[in-house]
């Protein structure tokens, strides 16, 4: 899937597109995307950090290094097979800290409730700030007729009453498995907030995602085209881009196309919305390579000594 959108991306620019693109690449101030980076890298430790306040209260504290190590490994094990990161984390801390598969599993599965609660809320936010544009590209998209409007939505209501009607009374597998799926959502975020230490995990939280903004923020100004979007923008630009991971493996192909749908709506021209997405996606790939491939390597030797004993 993401090797076909890398195609159609390319497909579409000319041969001038193209060398524009690269002399983006090699034009670039790229301290301004190690900047990025560097915040990309302070939120992974705070999301290390973080995990404690989740396995504390079941009797288990392990070691910093460890919890950081497992997560980078988590996001290099996305790159290949989406989600499987999660269980190779609570496999890493079930190896070498004694937690419980299953118990580490649980607590990340909480966190991730956190995570799905934190983006839904960057997304209200982006509607809010951006209101006027998101109507005005709606309107784009909907039936000049009024009435056409109106069925559409009427539609779309009817299929969510029928669908919520269904996953409350069916008996079939799938709809048994969403409803505990969603009931496991509704303890999880439960469970945030009688945590002990919930304040500092909700803070922890905040700061993680801060630092996901502040990490496209820093990057825009590596490139002139656009250097000049505002924070709204940015916000736009993060919650289509962190979207489009869920399409592909590590938003390969993906990302690059949704932050140059989002810049253009600000006036970014295609070319250089795409560059920039492409700055962005491969310097975070390339992080996440490098420190996951070394944490990957080094977790087994920082934890020789314990497994020798």
């Amino acid at each position: 899937m993401g090797v076909f959108l890398i195609w159609i991306s390319l497909s579409k620019l000319t041969d001038e597109d193209i060398e524009s693109v690269k002399n983006s690449f090699k034009t670039a101030n790229y301290w301004w995307v190690l900047l990025s980076l560097l915040i990309g890298v302070l939120s992974h430790f705070s999301r290390a950090y973080r995990w404690k306040f989740m396995l504390e209260p079941l009797g288990y504290k392990p070691k910093f290094l460890n919890s950081a190590m497992a997560v980078i490994i988590a996001y290099l094990v996305n790159l290949g097979i989406p989600r499987a990161g999660e269980l190779s984390r609570a496999a890493a801390l079930a190896e070498y800290e004694d937690v419980p598969f299953e118990k580490g599993f649980g607590t990340i599965v909480a966190e991730r409730v956190a995570d799905l609660v934190m983006y839904a809320l960057f997304i209200l936010l982006a509607f809010l700030a951006q209101y006027d544009l998101i109507k005005n590209e709606l309107a784009k998209k909907l039936p000049e007729n009024p009435l056409h409007t109106v069925l559409i939505l009427a539609v779309i209501l009817t299929a969510a009453f029928l669908f919520f009607r269904a996953l409350k009374k069916s008996k079939k597998p799938s709809f048994v498995k969403l409803r505990s799926f969603i009931s496991g959502i509704i303890v999880g975020v439960k469970s945030i907030f009688t945590m002990k230490k919930k304040w500092a995990f909700i803070l922890h939280t905040f700061f993680i995602w801060i630092m996901y903004i502040l990490m496209l923020y820093a990057a825009k100004f590596a490139i002139p085209e656009t250097a000049e979007l505002s924070i709204n923008a940015v916000l736009i630009c993060f919650v289509i881009g962190t979207f489009s991971y869920a399409a592909t493996n590590g938003g390969i192909g993906a990302y690059p196309i949704a932050i140059q749908s989002a810049a253009m709506l600000y006036g970014v021209s295609a070319v250089a919305g795409l560059s920039f997405g492409w700055i962005m996606w491969a310097s975070q790939t390339i992080m996440v390579l490098f420190f996951g491939g070394l944490s990957f390597l080094f977790l087994p030797l920082y934890n020789k000594s314990k497994k020798s004993s």
